[in-house]
């Protein structure tokens, strides 16, 4: 891949005060032939939010009919949202393909009995959030302490 003329001469990728007027100028290929119609450093026309065929403004009520009928990654018409949240920290558990097993059969019953269509680390996240608020509201008597001690 050739440098653009701005990078060859100056050697980074900086503006200098010619930048504009370089901007303009065709493309060189690998051999030094002009690329036919070409320029650098231009970027592609994209057309205005809001703008129907031919840069005009979409009535606000056809843009909405529109939004209601895409389709979500080709899966049919948009769905309505989950309900799932972003989380910002991570934490790495290994189990067993045993605890993994009762894991995903968990969210299948939780799915397929209840209507709850949650995915694993959902299942997870309540999970300790349970165990925890037991911890803190029994103590010595909670699940937790008590499955830890071996009781």
């Amino acid at each position: 891949m050739a440098l653009s003329p701005s990078l060859a001469r100056n050697g980074s990728g900086g503006a200098s005060a010619s930048g504009a007027a370089r901007a303009q100028e065709p493309v060189k290929d690998a051999q030094g032939a002009s690329g036919a119609g070409r320029t650098a450093d231009v970027p592609a026309a994209r057309p205005e939010p809001g703008a129907g065929p031919a840069g005009r403004a979409e009535d606000p009520a056809e843009a909405a009919r529109r939004a209601a009928t895409t389709t979500v990654r080709g899966r049919g018409r948009a769905r309505r949202p989950s309900g799932r949240e972003r989380h910002d920290e991570k934490i790495t558990v290994y189990v067993s393909a045993e605890e993994l097993m009762d894991l995903e059969h968990a969210r299948l019953v939780l799915r397929g009995e209840h209507g709850l269509a949650v995915d694993r680390g959902r299942v997870v996240r309540e999970a300790i959030s349970v165990v925890l608020a037991d911890l803190e509201q029994r103590g010595e008597a909670s699940i937790l302490v008590r499955r830890l001690r071996g009781r």
